[in-house]
């Protein structure tokens, strides 16, 4: 992702995002295994480290899957998330 990308992303998009209403908003910088989320309400948002609409996820735990994509095969993340999840 290019510098001037994750700055509109985080910046233009977001105000964008927020305009509309859009209850969350995940800007992912899969290289360096990253994850910008936030909650956007009452016109303005804020960063978040658990999904408020997908009830449980925490963020580091995207982070934690796409720094292992970066070395495991997708079936082996599969199946650790699958046990994150399940416990």
């Amino acid at each position: 992702m290019s510098s001037t990308t994750i700055q509109d992303d985080l910046g233009y998009k977001r105000l964008l995002y927020e305009r509309l209403d859009v209850r969350e908003y995940w800007v992912v910088d899969a290289h360096k295994a990253e994850v910008f989320a936030f909650a956007i309400a009452d016109g303005g948002s804020g960063r978040i480290t658990r999904s408020q609409v997908l009830e449980g996820l925490e963020i580091s735990t995207v982070e934690e899957a796409l720094q292992r994509s970066q070395s495991e095969d997708d079936g082996a993340i599969a199946r650790w998330l699958l046990q994150t999840f399940n416990g």
